[in-house]
């Protein structure tokens, strides 16, 4: 398979299963359901949802950076927000219209690991995007 590069130069070739198992060897159950099998963590639980230091938000499974700090915003719906994505390639969306309202599931583009994204738009910044905690780390 040949090797995809993202406008920001990270290789963002879809990965196997095998490489998938492979880097979900070290996961935890918890992290496991989020990661793999599109669980939800519940709001208000997670440490990056108060975390003001500088970096870049990261795929807990494979690194991909999906958000930037910079970017990052209180919502006030208990997960942590951005109003961009670190690189719109990094990220795919998933239309959910079931149970009479619009979500979009946000998923890191390697693996489809999950996030939601509701289609709100606060006043200066867009649509929230809000991913789940266990599928990103700060780099």
């Amino acid at each position: 398979m040949s090797e995809h590069l993202s406008d920001s130069g990270y290789d963002i070739t879809q990965l196997s299963a095998e490489a998938i198992e492979l880097l979900a060897a070290g996961l935890n159950d918890e992290e496991r359901r989020i990661l793999l099998n599109h669980g939800t963590e519940p709001a208000f639980c997670g440490t990056l949802l108060d975390n003001k230091l500088d970096g870049v938000y990261a795929c807990r499974l494979c690194g991909l950076p999906l958000f930037s700090s910079e970017k990052k915003f209180n919502s006030g719906t208990g997960w942590p927000s951005f109003y961009a994505p670190f690189d719109k390639e990094h990220l795919t969306n998933i239309e959910d219209n079931s149970y009479g309202m619009r979500r979009v599931e946000i998923r890191c583009a390697l693996r489809q690991s999950s996030g939601t994204r509701f289609p709100r738009r606060p006043a200066a910044y867009g649509t929230a995007i809000l991913p789940k905690f266990s599928v990103v780390g700060i780099l």
